[in-house]
């Protein structure tokens, strides 16, 4: 609206709030701006570097407290430089969730206790999402784990070697509280697998207590307390980040995270191989070279080696070769589907076609196990009447040698060999139940620490040995 003066010339209003207006279009171009900004900041690039800059603080930590480095798979391998990870562990933070506090019978870390007693101690690294200062399976998962061993382990221990340690500045008394209360139940599932635990205590000089490390932490006054425990040292690798990644310029906290999301099949290995040149060049060019050293790495890298669960028994990858190709018997789950009569190729030689590796392959597995069972069975019988002899092994493959293949490991294991690999007579007269799966499946976890029998294969050998029965 204009206005006259006194001299008659107009003047134009002064504009208000009500003037402005806003198109329904241009608040979409806001909102697509804002969802750039946030893209851009969670580039490979500021990955990287932020990936980068926890390794730093990792790498320090290491020389000042002077214990290996393992992983806390799956993310914490990103952290550490390969010629310095002494290792792997495997604590799901979900076993630390609020309500769902675990031991986990399944995933033991008992290979652990050997490093612990070797190094006085070790460090385990991980990290978690914005926001949260440690992830639930260092501040809850781990502290669980070590109370339950040092009860298992130390039973005539005195004092507060028995107690449960948690961060307090993470986890309240109350659910400190709740936690400790469910100690006793897991110290029996235990001792229900039958772990040999006298071998455990012999390679241990004292009983074991998380302390925790996050880039606030003061280092260098933390090796006063650990002359009456073995330290296990809980590292966050990440600072902590409050607000958003804009704010942060660039820098990611948890960069490792959810690799399925933003790595285009980068690895850990492929990283730390190529670094330097990764971190030189332009976010434009990055998904090419990413794609290009994944796949040379691939070309490169050679078969990997099966993984020996017993004396003759043996899972891998599809490329995995066998230990002694003129007396193993060669058991393969392959991603195609095939039929039935197809699966023989041979008497040493089984290709079993369940379709590509999902839950749907895993649930037909427990249809397929008799078929497979039987097959090595026959193997075991021809090659000799005393198979060990003659080293008769059994190898079984799949697509990633973790899942269905330690599936049928398992179900052989509990239904026709001894705990060496070698045909048990008695083993189509004996009952198997539950108790015994767990045992078994706890000696192959321990085994093959790295191993990741999915529920729905586990669920298929459970029904397959229960229907048995």
């Amino acid at each position: 609206m204009a206005t006259t003066g006194s001299g008659g010339s107009s003047r134009a209003a002064p504009l208000t709030e009500a003037d402005l207006i806003f198109s329904p279009q241009a608040n979409h171009n806001f909102s697509r701006i804002l969802g750039d900004l946030k893209k851009s900041n969670l580039s490979i690039t500021n990955r990287l570097r932020s990936i980068k800059e926890d390794a730093r603080f990792v790498s320090e930590a290491a020389e000042a407290l002077g214990r290996p480095l393992m992983a806390n798979e799956r993310c914490g391998s990103w952290y550490i430089s390969p010629g310095d990870k002494a290792g792997s562990a495997y604590f799901k933070s979900t076993d630390g969730h609020m309500g769902q506090w675990s031991f986990s019978t399944r995933r033991l870390n008992l290979h652990l206790v050997s490093v612990i007693g070797r190094n006085d101690g070790c460090i385990i690294v991980d990290s978690t999402r914005r926001g949260k200062r440690m992830p639930d399976a260092l501040s809850k998962t781990i502290p669980t784990w070590c109370c339950v061993l040092n009860r298992a382990l130390f039973p005539e221990a005195d004092g507060d070697k028995h107690d449960l340690f948690t961060p307090p500045h993470v986890v309240s008394e109350s659910e400190h509280a709740q936690m400790q209360a469910r100690i006793p139940y897991f110290v029996e599932a235990l001792e229900s697998l039958s772990v040999d635990v006298t071998s455990l205590r012999k390679q241990l000089k004292k009983p074991l207590r998380p302390f925790w490390l996050t880039r606030e932490s003061q280092i260098e006054n933390m090796a006063e307390i650990f002359e009456d425990y073995h330290p296990v040292i809980c590292l966050t690798s990440s600072r902590r980040v409050q607000g958003g990644e804009m704010s942060e310029g660039g820098y990611i906290q948890g960069a490792g995270d959810d690799t399925e999301n933003w790595a285009l099949g980068l690895t850990p290995v492929v990283f730390w191989q190529n670094e330097k040149l990764l971190l030189s060049t332009p976010e434009a060019d990055l998904q090419e070279l990413v794609k290009s050293l994944v796949a040379s790495h691939a070309a490169t890298a050679g078969g990997p080696t099966p993984k020996q669960l017993a004396d003759h028994l043996y899972v891998g990858a599809l490329a995995a070769e066998p230990p002694n190709p003129t007396t193993t018997c060669t058991i393969t789950i392959v991603p195609q589907t095939t039929e039935p009569s197809d699966w023989v190729k041979g008497p040493a030689c089984m290709e079993v076609g369940l379709g590509k590796q999902t839950k749907i392959a895993s649930r037909n597995l427990r249809t397929t196990l008799p078929q497979i069972c039987d097959f090595a069975v026959q193997y075991l019988h021809s090659s000799s009447s005393t198979p060990s002899s003659t080293g008769a092994d059994i190898l079984i493959r799949c697509e990633t040698g973790k899942d269905v293949s330690v599936g049928i490991a398992l179900a052989l294991l509990c239904r026709v060999l001894d705990d060496e690999g070698r045909l048990n007579p008695k083993g189509a007269e004996e009952a198997v139940n539950k108790s015994i799966i767990k045992v078994k499946l706890g000696r192959v976890m321990t085994q093959f620490p790295e191993a990741t029998p999915s529920r729905a294969t586990l669920q298929s050998v459970n029904s397959f040995l229960m229907r048995w029965n």
